[in-house]
């Protein structure tokens, strides 16, 4: 029996209808179009996620469906592993072509995809893949990449036409053959998280450009302040609901009439570096489980389990670490610089190394971004090499984005009628104090797991500034400016 010649459309971390290079090539070719989502279980299953991740694809993958029912297109949605499920569609359809964008993900979804590339290539199946948000793969160095980023995202947007989008059918029959069923728990909602999809990206794009972004450089740094001030489009642009050039785009043409220009200038910068730390994951995906300068391997040998748990369950009887851990664990936010102050903590001042909290950080970040996460941890906890060293001093940043306490009382209801002078030290309270207050530390809150921030902070600082000096860091830094930064005319 002759079987239908079809192409598939593969959605990854793409999840959008508009400007999307392998939808809109699939559209030109000729032939009808599956459109495909896969649940992976290995990837559901991978330390990296939880169901937050899953149910804002869920809830991005809904809208998609909902926007082609009303042009008669179908988004098929299964759960399987990839292989898998191309190989019971090759046996009800001939796969012609693959399109997809290229993915810069956790070392799982890389060697999946080199296994979908041996397949498809035995299977005899073309398989085009598209950069995401300019991201280049094999590149050697980053001479031009600024440039061809920048012309990239100038250039015009990808527009499809549903309506002459030629969809597969589908039968019950060959249905009955795919796994569809999808785990509830990505299926239930939670008010706490953002909710994904393009039409609520878009919303907030509009009203971040066209309002909030006048509060967008004095909000930053402050948790509290930061939910409302910042874009909040972190999550969209991780699972694609938006392309950075469909915002970038968006923010030139309303350029003019934003009621703070700055706010936009601010923010269209850090897409730059969004993509440029996404880059250098890409470059050197090796950092998801390796110091990028190889001459910090030697530090951070011990480790404390007692000490870890009590940093990743808000527990460290320092207020805004433990306000800051609790928020990102209830909601899936936090801002840069708290998430900094976080990853400070962890490495510099109880001296753990980072690869634990760098799980237990991406499973929390509903825009858990691996390019990002990585260079950011990495250069948080000072095993970058080439960057300035910064130990955060938490006391002292609740003082500065705190410091009334709002955001800390918020989250640790424990201090809640401790007064903001008392707040960011509470155990300097005296017994009298304690009791006035109703927080008596070491029972209704912890005592600070470590007894001075100055012994940490030194002990933290004199081995990093050390290793900076030494040979080995000295040469492994030239090997990674040479790799990750352009060179100067």
């Amino acid at each position: 029996m002759n079987k239908t010649a079809v192409n598939i459309v593969w959605f990854k971390r793409d999840l959008r209808l508009q400007d999307h290079a392998p939808l809109y090539n699939a559209s030109q070719s000729g032939n009808p179009s599956i459109l495909l989502y896969i649940f992976e279980p290995s990837l559901i299953s991978d330390p990296h996620y939880d169901s937050r991740h899953w149910t804002f694809v869920w809830e991005s993958l809904k809208e998609m469906q909902l926007k082609l029912e009303k042009h008669g297109h179908k988004l098929l949605i299964v759960c399987e592993e990839a292989e898998e499920i191309f190989r019971k569609l090759s046996e009800l359809w001939q796969i012609e072509a693959v399109y997809s964008h290229r993915e810069t993900g956790i070392d799982l979804t890389y060697k999946r995809d080199q296994q979908m590339a041996r397949y498809f290539a035995n299977e005899g199946v073309e398989w085009h893949e598209y950069p995401t948000n300019a991201v280049q793969r094999g590149l050697k160095n980053r001479d031009g990449w600024r440039k061809s980023w920048n012309e990239i995202i100038k250039s015009p947007q990808q527009k499809v036409d549903l309506d002459r989008l030629a969809v597969v059918e589908f039968t019950a029959q060959s249905l009955r053959r795919l796994n569809q069923e999808i785990p509830d728990v990505f299926m239930s909602s939670n008010a706490a998280f953002q909710t994904g999809g393009e039409s609520e990206a878009w919303r907030l794009l509009e009203s971040f450009v066209h309002k909030r972004c006048s509060d967008y450089n004095a909000s930053i740094s402050a948790p509290g302040p930061a939910r409302t001030g910042c874009s909040r489009l972190s999550p969209y642009i991780t699972w694609g609901n938006l392309s950075i050039r469909q915002i970038v785009q968006y923010m030139d043409e309303h350029y003019s009439d934003a009621p703070s220009k700055k706010g936009l200038r601010s923010f269209k910068s850090r897409l730059g570096w969004h993509c440029h730390f996404v880059q250098k994951f890409e470059s050197e995906p090796r950092i998801e489980f390796e110091n990028m300068n190889r001459g910090f391997d030697d530090i951070r040998t011990d480790w404390n389990q007692e000490n870890f748990n009590a940093w990743k369950e808000g527990r460290t009887g320092f207020p805004m670490v433990d306000a800051c851990m609790r928020s990102v664990m209830a909601t899936g936010y936090l801002n840069f610089r708290m998430r900094a102050m976080l990853v400070s903590f962890l490495t510099h001042h109880l001296w753990l190394n980072w690869p634990e909290g760098s799980l237990h950080l991406a499973r929390q970040f509903l825009d858990f971004e691996p390019g990002i996460h990585y260079s950011q941890f990495q250069m948080q906890a000072g095993t970058m090499g080439v960057n300035t060293i910064r130990i955060y001093n938490p006391v002292k940043q609740g003082m500065d984005h705190d410091p009334e306490g709002e955001f800390i009382r918020e989250w640790v209801p424990e201090l809640v009628s401790v007064p903001a002078g008392l707040l960011h030290e509470p155990w300097k309270m005296s017994r009298m104090e304690q009791g006035l207050y109703r927080c008596r530390i070491g029972q209704d809150y912890p005592e600070p797991v470590i007894s001075d921030l100055k012994i940490s902070y030194k002990h933290a600082s004199s081995i990093l500034w050390s290793k900076k000096g030494s040979p080995e860091v000295k040469e492994e830094n030239r090997r990674i400016l040479q790799m990750h930064v352009k060179k100067r005319s």
